[in-house]
């Protein structure tokens, strides 16, 4: 094949195994082999249908394991993937047994305190957090299939459902419908969250970017921090609400002031369903200086715990136990005390017995099954980020992969679950997950034994915990969001990508100065506006032959790059779509004004021909076709020649459907940039132009 040749090979004829060639020549002298580019094979619309929701929808390819098996191993295979405990639970022995009882109290002296305070944070009775520990641990670990992800409710999750439900619906005025309202959220959470993983739409929780959640998580433990400053200073009459200025305004207000206030206490009947009991009380509320002093001893010992463990990880065991020794210790001095002063609160009774059914109390028709909804998927989105990323993290410790689809319908179901048995929304806690790994977790029984113990409690040691102190729920809280801010990761964001820590910042100073959820609001919108500014304005660069090798880079890049006369060597980094195709005309048509006007400035060779290198476009539209077309016609009007560079499959195909590798005439296509030069440079050379 000679220069009057179309280098456009069809796949599907029957020489299809090998792109044929062409050898370029001057007066008889070979310079270098042209390629074919090939038209990949062709498909029915069904076919390209079917493989485009294959690698949208099932890039993990989960039915490639059920081929070429027997009806007997598709059904075990089938229980496999619908309960992971089936791939693991038909090896378990008594060593694995052994290490999972050792994890999962370990884990269960950290879950008991923390659920207590994680309820508090979300203004539910303390009993819900425990109520959260103990049947939604049991779900997941039948349907999870992370080896060491401990579950249970989480601070963030619990700061965003407190923060919207309180902005319509009083906590201490209303509690029976605040109570209802964070049910029917948390199971609208776990519909979401399951129906995410049914469906295969886990893509839309990559939205919230890295940056988005760095700022996000920041931002709320700052705002969780200061919230405990009620718990720490002993104020009874604090605000709701969860913004900097108004949180530091109330302390700093409410220093000294007589106040009439309503006590909340729960229990629950015969048949298990809610009673509140409410009190009025007058109180001069004022900084107590006692639960100042336990506030900050405390807040100094697991401190300095968490610090040891950090330098020390085979001393995790000192962190994780810290919280329930601290508990046990405050609750002691508080009952001794008791008859001496009446400065520190208390948490008082707590019922005894299992989740009571909560399925009669979800909310499904009202004023309010908006916000229900609502904060059902916000709080769903964000533990369901926190649970995903938190079991990947661990599983790559241990070389072992988590399916992020079966992870969403684990989590739903448990939630939705959790909502009909007196739970909140609840997803895996990293501080859980890295004492549970550190413990020498090996499966998911950790899980199983951790609400045992919790079981444990609930059915015999709640007396126990009525001289709690507030102020050591408030204590635990702020040693376990502290980990939260990750000034660390916002410096890399800053090092490696502004715009990446602008969006790290919008996120922080909208949760902190806003609402939590305005400011995850604002953060997923900065995110997708840089998509949008990627996508509509995407970069372009010119090349240049790096001497002695067929090797075309960008000039800007490489210094020993340089131009070929007569040519423009562009590259385009994107696909070619509505959004961006006038974009990309009109910025290579100023390359080629800005190549002219150098041209002209050191009178070099004349610009003859504009080489796209396409390698990149890994797709085009008819917007993008129709650009490229205008683009050949007003190149073509200033005497230039347009050629493209190795279009991938699917763009080749669209350029010959549209007859536009036609209209390019008989050299207006290469497989490299190097050929497309040699060939088009010997073409002039032998036509005898400069």
């Amino acid at each position: 094949m000679g220069h009057g040749t179309n280098r456009v090979e069809d796949m599907s004829s029957p020489n299809n195994g090998t792109a044929a060639t062409a050898t370029a020549t001057a007066g008889g002298e070979t310079i270098v082999e042209i390629h074919s580019v090939c038209l990949p094979p062709k498909k029915t619309a069904f076919q390209k249908l079917k493989k485009r929701v294959a690698d949208v929808f099932f890039p993990d390819d989960p039915l490639q394991r059920f081929r070429n098996q027997t009806w007997r191993n598709r059904v075990i295979l089938g229980l496999q993937s619908l309960f992971p405990i089936f791939t693991w639970g038909s090896h378990y022995d008594l060593k694995l047994f052994r290490s999972d009882v050792v994890s999962g109290l370990t884990i269960a002296s950290l879950a008991i305190p923390q659920g207590i305070s994680y309820a508090k944070l979300a203004n539910l009775p303390p009993i819900v957090g425990l109520y959260s520990s103990f049947v939604p641990p049991l779900i997941y670990a039948v349907l999870g299939s992370s080896k060491h992800l401990a579950v249970g409710p989480v601070s963030i999750a619990s700061l965003v459902m407190g923060s919207m439900l309180s902005e319509s619906v009083s906590p201490t005025q209303d509690p029976i419908l605040y109570l209802q309202l964070a049910f029917t959220s948390t199971f609208f959470a776990g519909l979401f969250q399951a129906s995410l993983g049914l469906l295969r739409l886990g893509f839309l929780i990559d939205f919230l970017s890295k940056a988005t959640l760095v700022g996000f998580t920041a931002g709320a433990a700052v705002i969780v921090s200061l919230q405990q400053l009620k718990g720490l200073l002993g104020i009874v009459h604090f605000t709701g609400k969860m913004q900097f200025i108004p949180v530091m305004s109330s302390v700093f207000n409410h220093r000294s002031e007589v106040s009439q206030h309503h006590l909340i206490e729960v229990n629950y009947n015969k048949s298990k369903q809610p009673r509140f009991f409410s009190y009025n009380n007058v109180t001069i509320l004022q900084w107590s200086w006692e639960t100042i002093v336990m506030g900050m001893c405390f807040l100094s010992i697991l401190l300095t715990t968490r610090h040891i463990s950090m330098r020390k990880p085979k001393l995790f065991w000192i962190s994780a136990a810290a919280p329930l020794a601290s508990v046990i210790i405050s609750t002691l001095v508080v009952f001794l005390i008791r008859s001496k002063t009446h400065a520190i609160s208390y948490i008082g009774h707590l019922p005894k017995g299992l989740n009571p059914p909560s399925s009669n109390m979800l909310y499904f028709s009202g004023a309010h099954l908006a916000l229900a909804i609502k904060t059902g998927i916000i709080t769903g989105i964000l533990s369901l980020t926190e649970g995903i990323a938190v079991g990947r993290t661990f599983a790559s410790l241990k070389n072992y992969q988590v399916n992020g689809n079966k992870e969403m319908m684990a989590i739903g179901f448990m939630n939705m679950a959790g909502s009909c048995t007196s739970c909140y929304v609840t997803t895996g806690s990293f501080s859980r997950s890295a004492v549970n790994y550190n413990a020498g977790a090996k499966t998911a029984v950790s899980n199983i034994v951790m609400a045992s113990a919790v079981l444990v409690t609930l059915l015999f040691l709640m007396p126990l915990f009525y001289y709690t102190p507030n102020v050591i729920l408030a204590v635990i809280i702020l040693t376990a969001v502290i980990g939260l801010i990750d000034y660390q990761a916002a410096y890399k964001l800053w090092k490696v990508d502004k715009f990446d820590f602008f969006t790290c910042m919008c996120s922080f100073f909208g949760v902190l100065l806003v609402s939590v959820p305005l400011g995850l609001a604002i953060a997923v919108g900065v995110s997708v506006i840089k998509i949008l500014l990627h996508v509509t304005r995407p970069n372009t660069s010119e090349f240049g032959n790096i001497p002695g090798t067929q090797i075309y880079q960008s000039l800007g890049r490489y210094r020993e790059a340089s131009r070929i006369p007569g040519f423009l060597i562009l590259a385009v980094e994107s696909p070619i779509y509505f959004a961006n195709s006038t974009y990309l005309q009109e910025r290579i048509l100023r390359w080629t004004r800005e190549e002219e006007t150098r041209i002209k400035e050191f009178n070099a060779t004349t610009l003859k021909c504009i080489i796209l290198d396409m390698t990149a476009v890994s797709a085009i539209d008819t917007s993008g076709l129709e650009a490229v077309f205008e683009l050949r016609r007003r190149l073509e009007k200033q005497s230039l020649q347009l050629v493209l560079v190795n279009p991938v499959g699917t763009v080749m195909e669209k350029l010959h459907k549209s007859k536009i590798i036609e209209s390019l005439g008989l050299s207006g296509l290469y497989l490299t940039v190097g050929e497309a030069v040699a060939d088009l440079s010997s073409t002039w050379k032998a036509n005898g132009q400069p």
